[in-house]
Order: structure tokens, then sequence, then C-alpha cells
């Protein structure tokens, strides 16, 4: 049996993942974490073959998460399975010791594929394009929600109420984002949003 833990903090992903991978044979799923530190707390006294972790986890980074794991763990075997499609993120989980990448709206066949063939001790990577300048930057969860939000044509006193910061705080957010993606209004931000499905 491949003992198969997953990391995600989305429940419906979480519970369908769970269900298809239960109904597989020689598959067992020994447990589900939906943070960082509820992932770290598993590891302590329990292991896996192989973990499904999402990239943007509510209080770390899935490539920072995936390198203490494995700096603990050396032996398990890690796939990201994420929305991004930027190459930064598969070239960094790359660097932190995953096996392979996966983005979330893989089939279901790829998947099972893709966990038999790391917990082979083989890696899963599909090539993605280099992009442009914008495909290579990584951004932090907050600035993702926030850029989202922005999309959605929220001001930044009503992005302030909805995430519970200042409205100092969010504008410091919304600068950060214009820099980062050389964007030069709210346009261009709606536009990188829309382009990387983040809305």
């Amino acid at each position: 049996m491949i003992r198969v833990f997953i990391v995600d903090d989305h429940p419906m992903v979480v519970e369908g993942l769970s269900t298809m991978l239960q109904n597989m044979t020689d598959i067992e799923v020994v447990g589900v974490a939906y943070n960082a530190k509820s992932c770290l707390g598993y590891f302590v006294s329990n292991t896996a073959d192989v973990i499904l972790m999402d990239i943007n986890l509510p209080d770390k980074s899935g490539i920072d998460l995936c390198m203490e794991i494995k700096r603990r763990v050396p032996v398990v075997k890690i796939l990201a399975l994420t929305n991004f499609e930027q190459r930064i993120y598969w070239e960094k989980m790359k660097q932190s010791g995953a096996s392979g990448y996966l983005l979330k709206n893989t089939s279901a066949s790829e998947l099972l594929d893709a966990i038999h063939t790391v917990c082979a001790g083989e890696e899963y990577w599909k090539d993605f394009p280099r992009g442009d300048s914008k495909s290579n930057v990584v951004l932090t969860r907050r600035e993702v929600e926030v850029l989202a939000l922005i999309s959605e044509g929220l001001t930044n006193q009503e992005i302030a109420d909805k995430i519970f910061v200042s409205t100092s705080t969010v504008d410091s957010h919304r600068k950060n984002l214009l820099s980062k993606l050389q964007a030069k209004n709210t346009a261009a931000l709606v536009n990188y949003a829309m382009k990387n499905k983040i809305i």
C-alpha cells in the first residue's frame, strides 16, 4: 500500500482527493492537514510515502514546508499539487526537494501515475514555459488574496474590512503588487490575475 498524506487548505479539495484515492486498491490516505503546522505535527510521530502538497497554504508556503519536511523526513516523496502555472514555483519546489509538480486540473489517471512514479523513486516533472519576467514572480498568500479582491473591484477600505487589516497595509500590498508585477495600474493587475487564474 502507498501511504498518502494530503496538505491543502480547501476542505472540498481534500475531501475530493481523499475520496478518489481511497477507492484505489493500492493507496491509503493516512492523514490530511489544512495548514503547514498540522502537517509538521503529523510527521513528528507518523510518516507517509507520498505527500500531495498545495503551495498556497495559510501559515507557510508549500515551498518552505517542502524544504522543512525533506529536512526532517528525507525519505518522504513530495508532489506539489497547485493552481500555480508559473515556472518559478515549479523551479522552487524542485530546489526544495519535491519529487514532482502537478496542476490541480490534472486528470485522476495522471495524478495516480505521478504518485506511483515518485513512490518508485523516480521524479514527475512536466516542463513549464519560462514565460516573461512577470511569470517568474512569487507572490505571498496575502498578496494573492489582495490581488483577487482588487480584481473584484473592491476599494482599499473594503479590502481592509474584509481581511481585517488597516488601509495602509492594503495600500502597501497594492504598491508591492504593482512593483513586483511591473504593472502601471489596477487594470494591469486585473489582467495578470485573470491570465494566471487568480480570479
